[in-house]
């Protein structure tokens, strides 16, 4: 049996091997062409998961789906019932978030006659007053008290004493990966396992593409399915659909392909297999993107400029969960705060998650109408514009944790109760090792790992904290920030965060020694980072930045002339270069007329660099600089 459109209706009709008649489907949905599909395709069917969901609910069977994570089973149900089934509401309930009160509870109410007595109190979502679908999510991620209630459910389709059906449930299923490394529990029980129809689907079983194509309408996606179809099953398994679906989200936006592959335990995800022998296979990551992208058209840049700031604009219009990873003290829950304010004009919701808990977020409580409601945090209320940071994701307060957020950064709900007005999430979370050194953060699994439309490893240099410290601290500030540029090397840059720059500065300013500003590593020892050049500068001792160059133009230019006929340049073209190289925007506007000056006389080489590859603002300034020259010449 196979189903198609008819072509003049554009409803789906079944057709026979022992008859061509059209038998049309109340309920499904219109063909909306696209350009991956811009006719219905000749063998189109149903997906099997969508197949297994019709007939469970014709059955009145408890339906159990097993299958890998992203695959799009949980989507599968809230898109496909209300098409399918209208009028018929999917209830998700997340079961990695239950605790044993959430589904029922005992209150004391008041009877006809008066007298206090007990009563069962339901979770308000499964009074829906509507048919109703109850799909248990990630069920085998339930602790073993909520295991047994679930039993129950499964079984009879009864919570207590309340019987599901006579609410209007008309459907319940249980759906998770059976993998032992993303889950808590295994379902053994004959007595629960015998009262329940089971399938295991693949990504095949499910209608990813159909739904790609309808997310991206303007996008011939068949290379792309061409490309996933190729792909070894181990490969499959890593670019599951949901990640497929942030790939594409990046190249949408012009940002680098592989920022949309999760980073498990601190590592961004490889595209390449283990061989026999326990070793990699070649590293496909580069190709298999580089395909994508050219498949669908779209860049694929190494980087781009204000990478962090990009990426949380883009999340905040877009409606993102996304992930920065990066070292201690770089900055990231700063500019992330100032981005959110900047973009919905109010603060974050912040919360750390080393001092919260699920339950500090929300709670059951008994309502007037015998049901059981969520009391949200008073943060997460109201109709206002919020974006969610989640600071220390991977220094969670208890193990349970990481699994209990899950819902709200794949579904943007907590308890099924959806957050109002929730413009993105931001999940911020040191890597696993940094300098060599073990940090204190758990680990993750792929499933939770996938959440997150965009995972990005944050480099110091990716936050412009720079120019902060300056407008605050002024030429302190500067002075410091050149001795970090210019007297120390790499790993020492490394060991000095922005954090521990301005506690340096703090100190010189309480006139107090530097060394208490470095981190201390215990027994005595500080980070092995040499403050004789700092203190020297801070000294007044001879040093030349942007102020020493402007203050000097004269002799600086008459140098840089005398050898302009040397095309490789010389030391002090090297120098003059180093030092605008590493000069903020802020230091070089205000000395534009004397960079001017210098300008026209270094090295085409040196002069070309400052066009390529630049932040906007530093952009912008280099043209006017150039600008300048151009009508010096002409003058």
């Amino acid at each position: 049996m196979t189903s198609r459109l008819d072509p003049v209706e554009n409803t789906a009709v079944t057709v026979t091997d022992s008859t061509s008649a059209q038998s049309v489907v109340s309920g499904e949905p219109r063909w909306t062409p696209t350009a991956t599909y811009p006719v219905p395709p000749e063998d189109l069917q149903a997906p099997r998961l969508e197949r297994f969901i019709d007939a469970m609910i014709s059955m009145g069977q408890t339906g159990q789906v097993f299958g890998e994570h992203g695959i799009g089973k949980t989507a599968t149900f809230l898109s496909h019932i209300p098409e399918r089934h209208p009028g018929t509401e999917v209830v998700l309930v997340p079961a990695a978030n239950l605790t044993p009160d959430d589904l029922l509870v005992n209150a004391p109410v008041r009877t006809e006659s008066g007298e206090l007595a007990l009563r069962q109190l339901i979770m308000r979502q499964l009074r829906p007053g509507s048919p109703f679908v109850l799909l248990i999510d990630d069920s085998l991620q339930a602790g073993d008290l909520i295991q047994s209630q679930l039993m129950q459910i499964a079984c009879n389709w009864t919570l207590g004493e309340h019987d599901l059906r006579s609410l209007g449930c008309v459907g319940v299923f249980l759906t998770d990966n059976e993998s032992v490394i993303e889950t808590s529990a295994r379902r053994s029980d004959l007595a629960v396992l015998d009262r329940m129809v089971t399938i295991r689907i693949t990504a095949n079983d499910t209608g990813w593409r159909r739904k790609l194509a309808q997310r991206y309408p303007d996008w011939d996606l068949t290379e792309v399915f061409r490309t996933w179809a190729s792909l070894s099953p181990p490969l499959r398994q890593i670019l599951s659909p949901r990640t497929m679906q942030h790939i594409l989200d990046c190249a949408q936006e012009g940002l680098p392909l592989i920022w949309g592959l999760p980073l498990l335990n601190g590592s961004r995800v490889r595209l390449s297999e283990s061989t026999g022998d326990g070793k990699r296979a070649k590293d496909q990551t580069s190709t298999i993107l580089s395909r994508i992208a050219k498949s669908v058209g779209a860049a694929n840049p190494s980087r781009v400029a204000d990478p962090v700031r990009r990426l949380l604009r883009t999340a905040i219009r877009r409606r993102w969960a996304v992930l920065l990873q990066g070292p201690p003290g770089c900055g990231k829950t700063e500019i992330a705060k100032q981005v959110t304010a900047e973009e919905v004009g109010r603060p974050p919701v912040y919360f750390s998650l080393p001092v919260t808990n699920l339950e500090d977020l929300c709670v059951p409580v008994p309502s007037s109408d015998g049901t059981l409601d969520v009391l949200f945090s008073r943060a997460l209320l109201g109709s206002e514009p919020k974006v969610l940071i989640w600071d220390e994701y991977n220094r969670p307060k208890d193990k349970a944790t990481f699994a209990k957020l899950m819902e709200v950064t794949q579904e943007w709900s907590l308890a099924g109760r959806p957050i109002h007005n929730l413009r993105a999430q931001i999940a911020i979370q040191n890597p696993p090792y940094h300098l060599g050194r073990k940090l204190l953060v758990s680990s993750n699994n792929i499933a939770q790992a996938s959440r997150f439309t965009v995972s990005y490893e944050v480099g110091p240099e990716d936050i412009p904290a720079n120019q902060w410290l300056i407008d605050t601290y002024g030429r302190v500030a500067e002075t410091v920030l050149e001795w970090w540029k210019n007297d120390i090397d790499d790993e020492g840059r490394e060991w000095i965060s922005k954090r521990t720059l301005e506690r340096l500065i703090k100190l010189h300013l309480a006139e107090e020694p530097l060394e208490m500003g470095l981190i201390y590593l215990g027994e005595g020892e500080y980070a092995p980072v040499s403050l004789s050049g700092l203190e020297a500068r801070l000294a007044d001792q001879r040093h030349i930045g942007i102020h020493e160059l402007a203050a000097n133009v004269d002799a600086w230019e008459s140098k840089l002339a005398s050898a302009r006929s040397e095309t490789e340049g010389n030391g002090d073209s090297d120098v003059v270069h180093q030092i605008f190289a590493n000069s903020e925007v802020s230091q070089l506007r205000q000395h534009i007329d004397e960079v001017a000056r210098l300008l026209r006389h270094l090295p085409a080489k040196l002069r070309a660099t400052y066009l390529i590859g630049q932040p906007p603002e530093r952009l912008r300034l280099w043209i006017d600089a150039f600008a300048m020259v151009s009508k010096a010449d002409k003058d």
